[in-house]
């Protein structure tokens, strides 16, 4: 399963870390940082849910990143 989420970052150097940590999350498969249009891609491995996944990568990315935002909650 693919989720698009909208984020809040400043620079590209800066997306480039949060794909990095994103990437190592487990349950992530793969995951894309788009600096230009602030979205990240992330796909999820077989048997996880990105209600699960998402609080781990967004706790992964503002290690990289503190001041980063992932839009992901309902």
């Amino acid at each position: 399963m693919k989720k698009t989420y909208k984020i809040d970052v400043d620079c590209a150097n800066c997306a480039n870390k949060m794909e990095m940590a994103a990437k190592q999350t487990k349950g992530v498969k793969n995951a894309v940082v788009n600096f230009m249009t602030l979205k990240m891609i992330v796909e999820f491995e077989e048997g996880y849910t990105p209600d699960t996944v998402m609080p781990e990568v967004e706790k992964n990315c503002k290690i990289v990143e503190d001041d980063c935002e992932i839009f992901w909650k309902k």
